[in-house]
């Protein structure tokens, strides 16, 4: 038998209600921050992801779904959300638009060939939002309420929120030179992707998973102590304006985020409930100046977040949240003949073309299963079609929750269902 590749999902009825839902929230958030959709394509061109991520990172080395087309052409499935977007903006030429920065989010199935694990699926779907075109901790802040207004929208408690700065480019060249020679001497005792990232990228060894209780990890020098005074009063506007609006955060100084591309405020957003798993990271993202310049693109600056829906999912299971089931039909119709069959069919067909959602027995069951499928379906009303209603064109109308009943042609029945 032919099954689900590894690392993916089927989101069964039984489940797809509670992304619907989530989505659903997720948009309309979105929307009160007045951040506008963008949908890129599902794949794009290998070099966006090895320029802008970073050659030296996990995504491209070891997890990127990457193949030749019939053209030759080395295409990837797209592991992240700001890339593309960033691209998008580029060859869109966006910098021009009369307002800035440019506010958009994406919700998107996202690919990584990593090993399976409670939360995290080859095949994902992110959340993402990305402020591009301005560069002003105001719009950090911006991004951060909005990630901590996201979780605690639906529920979430067990929060916190952990924040760095890893500073502008001249503060990020210090800072690694710091780490070479903290490191080098005892590289050795590294994994061999620790070793090779002492040349390409030291921060990220502050990022290893294998390394990550190292005695040399834990005493690493401070990003902080290396920050410019540009970068640390930008780091310090940040945090007193969290603090002004009361939002709860922890500074990690040896945060810096998977991807090359970050500088300036970095942040993760964790999970502290008991049950939820050894990986408590719920949402990373941060600023990134000169990523648009990279890709060839105006000297412009952003700051963005994604976060899992199969993890915000994962969380609210955790605090014992449920989502909400709106399912339900306005109305099941009941039917006891072959004529009353065929002519529920044509009434569905006028209840749906009218907005109202409605459905019948198809197994021509008896009256009594009939009723309880209109349960299963959390029916509001029903009615019953049997030769007496067919020859009078009308049918009782019962309320399900109060058990009244009301008398109505079939006209009438179309009407009285619009307007409740």
């Amino acid at each position: 038998m032919i099954q689900v590749p590894r690392g993916t999902q089927d989101i069964l009825p039984g489940e797809s209600y509670k992304w619907q839902y989530i989505e659903k929230k997720l948009h309309e958030i979105a929307k009160n921050y007045n951040y506008e959709e963008i949908r890129t394509p599902m794949f794009e061109s290998t070099d966006l992801f090895v320029r802008a991520v970073g050659g030296s990172t996990d995504i491209v080395n070891k997890e990127m779904y990457t193949f030749l087309d019939k053209g030759d052409r080395s295409l990837t499935l797209r592991p992240e959300g700001t890339a593309p977007v960033v691209r998008s903006y580029i060859e869109n030429k966006m910098q021009h638009n009369v307002e800035q920065p440019v506010k958009l989010f994406y919700v998107a199935p996202m690919f990584r060939y990593e090993r399976k694990q409670k939360g995290r699926y080859r095949q994902f779907v992110q959340f993402g939002v990305e402020a591009i075109g301005v560069e002003d901790p105001l719009i950090d802040v911006e991004i951060l309420s909005m990630l901590m207004h996201i979780y605690q929208s639906f529920g979430l408690k067990n929060l916190k929120l952990v924040i760095n700065s890893i500073g502008d480019m001249e503060s990020r060249n210090e800072y690694n030179k710091a780490l070479v020679e903290h490191f080098s001497p005892r590289i050795g005792e590294f994994c061999s992707d620790c070793q090779s990232r002492i040349h390409t990228n030291p921060m990220r060894i502050l990022d290893c998973k294998k390394d990550r209780d190292h005695e040399l990890v834990k005493n690493a020098p401070r990003m902080y102590d290396y920050l410019n005074d540009e970068s640390k009063n930008y780091f310090e506007t940040v945090k007193a304006k969290l603090d002004d609006l009361n939002i709860a955060y922890a500074v990690d100084y040896n945060l810096v985020r998977g991807l090359d591309y970050y500088t300036h405020t970095a942040f993760e957003l964790m999970s502290n409930a008991d049950g939820f798993g050894a990986i408590t990271t719920l949402c990373g993202g941060g600023r990134y100046n000169g990523l648009l310049e990279m890709m060839d693109g105006p000297d412009k600056t952003g700051i963005g977040f994604a976060l899992s829906i199969e993890r915000l999912i994962l969380a609210l299971e955790a605090e014992g949240i449920d989502i909400p089931n709106e399912k339900g039909l306005d109305l099941y119709v009941c039917t006891m003949t072959d004529e009353a069959r065929d002519l529920a069919g044509t009434l569905l067909h006028k209840l749906r073309n009218r907005g109202i959602s409605a459905d019948m027995d198809y197994e021509n069951r008896k009256l009594k299963a009939q009723m309880k499928d209109a349960d299963r379906k959390n029916a509001r009303y029903t009615i019953v079609l049997g030769e007496d209603e067919i020859q009078n064109q009308s049918a009782d109308l019962k309320n399900m929750q109060t058990g009244e009943t009301k008398k109505l042609s079939f006209e009438e029945m179309i009407s009285t269902m619009e307007e409740i």
